[in-house]
């Protein structure tokens, strides 16, 4: 597949509407994303033609009409289909919250003292600077991942946090030997 080139109002706006379509299962109507994104709605129209010229939204007409994202959409912003994803849990100041993670970047691992990680969630989360948040058990690791928020995108997808709690059991097989 081709890179595709998205402006950053582009890549914005197609964050917004993969969030909310992932959230609702539904084609998301024009002044929804408008009001997420404090636009007008003939201006998200005017966008969604390019977005959906470019391959990445389609159109779906009706009553309950709006636009979706496409497979090669969700790859434009790294995200994937939610078809038979694991569960991790997600507690925002000690509450659970429904939502997915889609993936978990170490930006530093050098220095215990400024650990930070990189959390991407497949729908938007509102969260802010100073936050404190807990992730996991992830599927396969059982790797749970908590602390502060440094910064959170606009989007909702992403936020950056100063890892306080970082744990990973090993196996028992996988245990150095003495």
């Amino acid at each position: 597949m081709a890179d595709i080139e998205l402006t950053n109002s582009m890549r914005t706006t197609l964050t917004i509407l993969a969030n909310e379509y992932q959230a609702t299962e539904s084609p998301v109507p024009a002044k929804t994303l408008a009001n997420k994104l404090d636009r007008r709605a003939g201006s998200i129209r005017n966008q969604m033609q390019s977005l959906t010229s470019l391959g990445v939204a389609d159109s779906k007409v009706g009553p309950d009409g709006g636009y979706i994202p496409t497979t090669i959409g969700l790859e434009a912003i790294d995200r994937e289909q939610l078809d038979d994803v694991a569960s991790v849990t997600l507690a925002h100041e000690f509450e659970r919250i429904d939502a997915t993670i889609d993936k978990i970047d170490f930006t530093n691992v050098h220095h215990p003292e400024s650990c930070r990680a990189q959390i991407h969630f497949q729908q938007a989360v509102d969260l802010e600077e100073g936050d404190t948040i807990m992730v996991g058990p992830s599927p396969v690791s059982s790797l749970v991942v908590g602390g502060e928020i440094v910064t959170a995108d606009d989007t909702g997808s992403s936020a950056l946090i100063d890892v306080a709690e970082l744990q990973a059991p090993l196996a028992e097989d996988a245990q150095p030997s003495p």
